[in-house]
């Protein structure tokens, strides 16, 4: 989206997108178990998105900092005691 709509250049995206390549990604195997109760309660109170509030309860419940730039899930973050990740806000040059 943010290429479509002209505020990064392709290739900051793909340079991005190999560096997180490079991530030890993992899958959390508890998420679906989560889905339609404390992540349902979190999109309604904080009126987000339903995989907004994943990634919101994922990360309260691994105790891990989130990673975004959207307005309304930053601010959930911080109601609800989660961590913002350092340095997202490069991502927006």
């Amino acid at each position: 989206m943010r290429v479509r709509r002209g505020h990064i250049e392709a290739s900051f995206r793909d340079v991005t997108l190999a560096d997180l390549a490079l991530l030890p990604i993992s899958f959390d195997l508890e998420t679906h178990a989560c889905a339609w109760g404390p992540t349902t309660k979190l999109a309604a109170k904080h009126r987000l998105t339903i995989h907004d509030a994943a990634y919101l309860e994922l990360a309260m419940r691994r105790r891990l900092p989130l990673a975004t730039l959207d307005d309304e899930l930053r601010k959930a973050a911080l109601a609800e005691g989660v961590d913002l990740a350092e340095g997202v806000d490069l991502l927006e040059q």
